[in-house]
């Protein structure tokens, strides 16, 4: 099935590398971004980004169409698409404003939401960790 063949591959070495790339950028702002990312100068660096974010958005849309329930994914994957959304929410806030309009990525943003209600749920006190938006070897 479709929810298999995503969970195997975000349970996999690799993409768990590709996050890990993901997680050492760094940028200014949205130009810079694109300076560096964008698919314009580092096409590579584009296609492990959109590996990710569309991932996380088919997972968000299968919650939302109840296709799949929160709790399994949570139980799967934790917070790991929240620690990508608050990474890059800036990012793709700027990129619906510029290109792909106000829907662009929401159901990446519901799984976000979701994942982290129920975190929040079993323990009010968590917060993403800021040393997520900024690479701190």
């Amino acid at each position: 099935t479709l929810a298999n063949s995503l969970m195997q591959k975000v349970q996999s070495p690799e993409y768990h590398g590709i996050m890990l790339d993901l997680f050492k950028q760094e940028w200014n702002d949205y130009d810079d971004f694109e300076k560096k990312y964008g698919s314009d100068y580092n096409l590579d660096n584009y296609a492990k980004r959109f590996c990710v974010w569309e991932t996380y958005n088919t997972l968000g849309m299968l919650v939302r169409e109840k296709s799949i329930e929160s709790e399994v994914l949570y139980t799967i994957l934790q917070t790991n698409p929240c620690f990508v959304w608050s990474k890059f929410k800036d990012i793709i806030a700027e990129n619906r404003r510029r290109y792909g309009g106000k829907d662009n990525f929401s159901d990446f943003e519901y799984l976000n939401n979701e994942l982290l209600r129920i975190k929040l749920s079993r323990d009010p006190s968590y917060k993403i960790p800021e040393t997520l938006s900024k690479y701190v070897p």
